[in-house]
């Protein structure tokens, strides 16, 4: 009948961040930023078009389009879940509370890996561009180190430091630097379909280009299995990020409310952005495999680069579109690296906060009100891990955008069921409440657990993915996508044993219990909302009510109407009474 609000453990001490700092606007652009729209775009558009086993080819729309279904639906489920509690450990602390320590331990450590494999890629892409944009000035030699594994790993490696120091200034003059690289990059996205859509209808376009057809958006015609299911790992992949959004809430203004706002209106925006570009892309380069067609396995990595140069033309000023096109993809990419660390700290810092892990990650800089130990610590295992790959082999790099979209599934899918069972008591109390908190947050889990299952087993052939010259990409014989996904999760089983072993508090229940959707008898007899950790303690009343004060009555914290007795059974405490 009301979200509860615990109370707060004595051993659990305020995270300490900034509270107040950002607005509606500075938490989208956030969200949107961590996305990296023209960097997801990019390097996903065409692993869309080729699909599965069988190709989506110019269906690409209709995936995109169908992998924002579950997006939209689990951004409710962030929206209605933040409104209950508001804790920057998102996953980690709902999933916990609906399903318990070990559920939530593994969401929490889901966004911990996919953010930290991503910065691998995205360190890669923000490290070849670095060279490919000082390159487009004239130097040819500076553009020949973009293919330079050496040069490009140093690259990846400053702007992986650059960003985290960044993140560990604050985090307004991370919000300020998203403003200026998002927007940047979003009207160079724009101008590029505009662009290529002109081109397209005046009939100046190439032989192969094609008129758009609004059948490109259905994509219902094609096979699940072999088609739809991997293709939409890897479109959920361009969606994934709104979430920082939600993430930052202990530091937004109206935290109840604002986070999830912006989570919803992101994925709106993104939605169409994406349908926008995908659509002139397609149109422009078409679906074939060879020159410029997305199909072509040459092209995948970076569409645009293929692209850009037909589409622009040569002469000065193609060549300056070109430069401002690659600047968007490293502005992007950069971007994303600063907004996929702050989502990790401060998922770090909440599971550090609760216990979950050593509580040397819940330390806050005194002046910055930042994370220092989560923050610092994912800026260097994020260079660890791009190392690793580096060095096991660049085409591994490729294989993260699929394993990544497991993970997302994971977390996503799992945030859409524990919206479900925590909200369980109460779901029924108005038809807002059984569409917001059941239906859509249910359907959104459903669709990505089908994806989860059908696109593991793809991502397990192994000849799923292949490098330049055509050899499988694999780990022990099993497609190497499926073995980063599958086992990255696997490693938080054996670290979450351990840490178990070690420090069992969080895992008994003790400084983040196992709680749902319940009454609430506030101060002064005011139920209201707010964290756990920097609100006054509050009595939570259990639903058979064996703690309610003598004498007292909860209220319903949505009509500030009291609950009589008789609406649920009561349980005679030890006194008797």
């Amino acid at each position: 009948m009301t979200a509860t609000v615990p109370q707060r453990p004595d051993d659990i001490e305020s995270k300490g961040l900034k509270d107040g700092a950002l607005g509606l606007v500075s938490s989208v652009v956030v969200g949107v930023a961590s996305t990296a729209p023209a960097y997801s775009l990019a390097a996903s558009l065409g692993f869309i078009v080729v699909g599965g086993t069988l190709a989506a080819g110019v269906k690409a729309p209709g995936i995109v389009l169908l992998a924002f279904v579950p997006m939209y639906l689990i951004a409710v489920a962030y929206q209605e879940l933040n409104k209950a509690e508001p804790d920057c450990g998102t996953t980690f602390t709902w999933a916990t509370r609906a399903f318990g320590p070990v559920t939530g331990w593994m969401g929490g450590w889901g966004i911990i890996v996919a953010d930290v494999i991503v910065m691998a890629n995205l360190a890669q892409i923000a490290g070849s561009y670095s060279f490919t944009f000082v390159g487009s000035f004239g130097l040819p030699a500076v553009s020949a180190l973009a293919s330079n594994v050496v040069a490009t790993t140093i690259a990846g490696l400053i702007w992986i430091a650059l960003m985290t120091w960044i993140c560990y200034r604050g985090i307004e003059i991370s919000a300020r630097l998203q403003y200026v690289l998002l927007g940047f990059e979003v009207v160079i996205l724009i101008f590029f379909a505009v662009f290529a859509l002109v081109r397209v209808y005046t009939g100046t376009a190439e032989p192969y280009s094609l008129i758009p057809q609004w059948d490109w958006f259905n994509p219902f015609t094609l096979d699940f299995a072999k088609t739809i299911a991997p293709a939409m790992l890897t479109a959920i992949f361009i969606y994934w990020g709104w979430d920082t959004a939600v993430s930052i809430n202990e530091e937004t203004k109206d935290p109840g409310k604002t986070p999830g706002r912006a989570a919803v209106i992101s994925t709106l925006l993104l939605l169409g952005t994406y349908a926008v570009v995908t659509v002139a892309t397609v149109a422009f380069a078409g679906v074939g495999d060879k020159g410029i067609g997305l199909a072509n396995p040459a092209n995948s990595g970076d569409v645009f680069s293929a692209i850009g140069p037909t589409l622009f033309g040569g002469g000065v000023v193609g060549s300056i579109l070109m430069a401002l096109l690659g600047f968007s993809i490293l502005t992007s990419a950069s971007a994303s690296t600063q907004t996929t660390i702050l989502p990790t700290a401060r998922t770090a810092l909440s599971m550090a906060a609760y216990k979950a892990i050593p509580t040397q990650f819940a330390r806050i800089h005194p002046k910055f009100l930042t994370p220092t130990w989560a923050t610092i610590g994912m800026g260097l295992v994020s260079a660890l891990f791009y190392l690793i790959f580096t060095f096991i082999s660049s085409s591994l790099l490729n294989a993260l955008i699929g394993s990544i979209g497991l993970m997302i599934a994971f977390y996503y899918g799992l945030t859409g069921f524990a919206c479900v069972w925590f909200y369980r008591k109460t779901l029924f109390t108005s038809f807002r409440h059984v569409v917001m908190r059941g239906v859509f947050p249910f359907v959104g889990g459903v669709m990505l657990l089908a994806v989860f299952v059908y696109g593991l087993i793809s991502f397990s052939a192994p000849d799923w993915l292949t490098d330049d010259n055509g050899k499988n990409v694999t780990i022990f014989g099993i497609g190497a996508e499926a073995v980063v996904g599958v086992g990255g999760l696997l490693i938080g089983l054996v670290l979450m044993a351990i840490w178990w072993w070690r420090k069992p508090d969080y895992f008994r229940g003790k400084t983040l219990p196992k709680r749902s959707h319940a009454l609430v008898l506030a101060p002064a007899g005011v139920p209201t909302f707010g964290l756990p950790d920097s609100t006054p303690p509050r009595t939570v009343i259990a639903p058979d009510r064996s703690n309610l004060p003598p004498g007292q009555i909860p209220l319903n914290a949505e009509t500030l109407e009291p609950v009589e007795p008789t609406d649920g059974p009561a349980t005679p405490r030890e006194d008797g009474t």
